[in-house]
């Protein structure tokens, strides 16, 4: 760890720490911030109590622990710990825990004065996570109400300075420079109809014959790197192709970032995940795609849609700085230098663009039911939250006052998504259901790849066949911990699959349209699945993992099939019967039906004989404002006033006329 550029202001660091309650330090990719400085901290003894160091990422959080247990000759879990989702390896001696970001709002929920933490240090904060953003406000109000001796630091490569000094104008700024190794950009934009993965084999290959050293490729996807691995096949021997993105296990993702073996050099092909806290040994080469893929939420519909968008400059600054860390390097764009110029300088804030249930759940949790109580970078919309908790009212986890109910309570313990939360609380309300709950909150947050049926899944599970059952496994033994039971695979009933992913996923019930196979939500949005699959036939589903690419409709990734009887028999005061009368616009008729629904679902309806009056005059109303004014018996005179009042409307405005155009007649 020596000669690292932050040693040039560690001085300043150490007495910025020691002197002031903020410290804001912005330092380049490979300075050492994520690794030299908390060691530093908790070698020269700065605070007294813990330091808690946060990483949005789980793969970084654990290899930051594990290389400064190295430094200090020890195993993880002795003075230096982590705790990420699943996995905790820290001990009484630990005095420094990273941490990924969610288990830092729930040590912040579960005891609000932070004892036993003197510092909290907010790692690559440029990423903007929703957790991050969370934290950070909610340690702003620890430190002004309840813990004036509590110490922040927020410390990224590429910081929205300006932002960040006024959420916090006390804090004391350090800045610290990179590495001195040049590094040579190469801008090669692509021709006109050319793939960016064909380019993209193009480069790395000529890049692999004319250069020495490993090489970093940044794409925005699985799909993408799959498609990258497949074309680079015939290269020689001496290299290896690993690629690395999150879903892989943590034993692949290591091959990824460890040296390559003696005598071999290696093209790792990663996702935006290597951007940040992760040094990967030997890379001098990188080749960015300057692309990446957002989930952007839609209010409307309520379904996450995945854009394949360019990526904003400090992103090309990170991904540039993985080369050039022990020698001069070369960064190949495949965008021209304008096209950068014209992107912002730093990516969107997760939390304008993401489902903010969770984040009204913590806020519910705080006691806070008015955002601006508390102090934001970027604040959350009032439609967004809106949004989030008319979620939260219908899963019954919080109340009319924007209070948690008992059931929201004991979901909020679990630290898990609200939708899941809900889901394991009312399933232990029903005796012997418990454990099938257990077994599919564990299945969703693993799920197998290329498979949409849910109850595969689950039958493989329960078999011992599953893909990635040990995993499964121990986090449903995890659940089952917090839950006070004891998970019994064989207990698993399959048969109460569907109806428990409905408690979790009530606006996601589905019914399949008469033609095709696409599906009506219960929230009246569509959804469709390519026509081979198994569950395309099928009357009713629910659709748990939802995701809009192309067009109005949204693609289903994970599903399971619904009895909709099973539903009505258990939850019959969900079901609302309608009387309806309506207008058929083909058949030129009224119709009058007693209609069952779920959500916006018609699940049956019976013709009623003789509708009510007010029903009939509703019906025909109804009708006439899908049609408009146009359909009724408008005769030349009456047009004609018509013309003329709208005339007096526009020629003299200084009168009290009431409103003649379409919509307010």
């Amino acid at each position: 760890m020596s000669q690292l550029p932050i040693e040039g202001v560690m001085p300043a660091l150490i007495s910025g720490v020691r002197d002031h309650s903020q410290l804001i330090l912005k330092a380049a990719p490979g300075a050492g911030k994520s690794t030299y400085f908390p060691l530093q901290l908790l070698k020269q003894g700065v605070v007294t109590g813990k330091i808690v160091m946060l990483e949005p990422r789980r793969l970084a959080a654990r290899n930051i622990a594990r290389y400064l247990a190295q430094q200090l000759g020890e195993s993880v879990g002795e003075r230096v710990g982590y705790r990420v989702r699943g996995e905790t390896k820290v001990s009484k001696a630990t005095q420094l825990e990273i941490v990924t970001e969610g288990i830092m709002t729930r040590m912040i929920q579960s005891d609000p004065e932070l004892n036993g933490i003197d510092l909290i240090i907010f790692d690559e904060f440029h990423e903007r996570s929703i957790h991050a953003d969370m934290g950070l406000a909610l340690c702003l109000e620890i430190q002004e109400a309840l813990r004036d001796d509590l110490k922040l630091v927020v410390m990224s490569a590429t910081l929205e300075q300006s932002a960040l000094e006024r959420l916090m104008p006390d804090a004391q700024y350090v800045e610290s420079q990179g590495r001195s190794f040049p590094v040579e950009f190469r801008y090669q934009p692509l021709k006109s109809n050319e793939r960016f993965v064909d380019a993209m084999a193009k480069q790395i290959q000529s890049l692999m014959q004319a250069e020495a050293g490993s090489l970093l490729a940044f794409l925005p996807g699985v799909a993408s790197i799959h498609q990258l691995q497949e074309r680079l096949g015939g290269l020689t021997a001496d290299i290896d192709v690993c690629p690395l993105y999150g879903q892989l296990s943590f034993e692949q993702q290591q091959i990824a970032i460890q040296p390559a073996a003696p005598g071999k050099r290696k093209i790792v092909l990663a996702t935006n995940i290597a951007e940040t806290s992760l040094t990967i040994e030997g890379i001098r080469l990188v080749v960015d795609s300057g692309l990446e893929r957002v989930a952007k939420f839609d209010l409307k519909t309520g379904i996450t849609k995945l854009e394949q968008v360019r990526i904003a400059q400090s992103s090309a600054e990170q991904r540039a700085g993985r080369s050039g860390r022990i020698e001069a390097g070369i960064c190949v764009r495949l965008y021209s230098e304008s096209q950068l110029n014209q992107q912002p300088y730093v990516p969107s804030a997760e939390i304008l663009h993401s489902d903010l249930a969770p984040l009204a759940m913590e806020l519910a949790q705080w006691g806070c039911c008015d955002v601006n109580e508390l102090k934001w970078l970027d604040r959350p919309t009032n439609n967004a939250l809106a949004q989030a908790r008319s979620l939260l009212c219908s899963l019954g986890l919080i109340d009319e006052t924007l209070q948690l109910t008992v059931m929201g309570q004991r979901a909020q313990q679990l630290g898990l998504e609200p939708r899941i939360g809900s889901m394991l609380v009312q399933a232990m309300e029903n005796d012997g259901w418990g454990n099938t709950a257990i077994a599919i909150a564990a299945l969703i947050e693993e799920p197998e790849r290329n498979v949409l049926d849910f109850s595969h899944s689950v039958h493989r599970f329960k078999a011992n066949k599953h893909s990635k059952q040990r995993v499964v496994f121990q986090r449903a033994q995890s659940l089952a911990s917090k839950l006070k039971i004891k998970f019994e695979l064989s207990a698993v009933n399959e048969i109460l699959v569907g109806l428990l992913l409905v408690s979790a996923f009530p606006d996601r019930v589905a019914q399949r349209r008469p033609q095709g196979t696409s599906f009506l939500l219960a929230n009246s949005h569509g959804a469709q699945m390519r026509d081979d699959e198994s569950l395309a036939d099928c009357d009713y589903i629910v659709a748990i993992d939802l995701m809009r690419s192309h067009g109005d409709s949204a693609f289903i990734h994970l599903a399971c099939e619904l009895d909709i009887n099973q539903l009505r028999n258990q939850l019959s005061d969900k079901f609302i019967a309608k009387e309806v009368a309506d207008w058929d616009d083909k058949r030129g008729r009224l119709i009058a039906e007693e209609r069952v629904y779920w959500g916006g679902l018609v699940v049956e309806a019976r013709p009623l004989a003789q509708p009510a009056a007010e029903k009939i005059t509703e019906a025909l109303l109804n009708y006439v404002r899908r049609q408009g004014l146009a359909c009724l018996n408008w005769t030349d005179a009456a047009n004609q006033l018509l013309a003329r009042i709208r005339c007096g409307c526009e020629w003299m405005p200084e009168q009290a006329w009431p409103k003649f155009d379409e919509a307010a007649l």
